[in-house]
């Protein structure tokens, strides 16, 4: 097996697929790092998670990110692996998961239940990714079907945070503003 350590980014840069060399902040590595953060915080909820369904759609989120990150690493791709189905498979699972929660009245506060308040955390992740992934598109061509996937997944991390919660028979807590 190969050596973990290649000591080529110890200057500071670092090499995409196809070969071109980067600085360790350039745009795209930032795009790449989130991702990969957000694939660590659904690994963390995953640790933790005791409910099944909850499990077997986080592994297919890893599963996708991971193609979405080969993407970004990739300046010379042109398509994105993101199809529309798997945007629509994303819509369909926010749609069951929130017929199984109350109705929201009200914004709600991070938290609940231990694999809530991760999940919550990585809706935040997905967040960045989406905003570092729109920057990056200001300098060069991001597929609409990426942009989606990441808008709508943070989405289904919102919605499987309310349903961790409503199945644990926890209450969200509901933002009440200072008068």
């Amino acid at each position: 097996m190969a050596r973990i350590y290649t000591r080529m980014g110890d200057s500071g840069t670092t090499k995409l697929y196809g070969g071109e060399n980067v600085p360790k902040d350039h745009a795209r590595l930032c795009v790449l790092g989130t991702i990969d953060e957000l694939m660590a915080h659904i690994g963390v909820v995953r640790s933790i998670n005791d409910h099944s369904g909850i499990e077997r759609l986080l592994e297919e989120v890893q599963q996708i990110l991971f193609e979405v990150g080969a993407d970004f690493a990739n300046p010379s791709a042109t398509e994105s692996r993101i199809r529309t189905a798997d945007i629509a498979g994303l819509e369909r699972e926010i749609d069951r998961l929130t017929e199984s929660c109350p109705e929201l009245q009200a914004f709600i506060l991070p938290g609940g239940t231990p694999v809530a308040a991760h999940l919550h955390i990585a809706r935040t992740v997905c967040r960045r990714a989406e905003r570092e992934i729109v920057a990056l598109s200001s300098t060069v061509s991001i597929p609409a079907l990426t942009l989606a996937f990441i808008n709508r997944l943070s989405d289904l991390l919102f919605a499987l945070a309310r349903y961790a919660n409503a199945e644990s028979g926890v209450v969200d807590t509901e933002w009440k503003p200072r008068n």
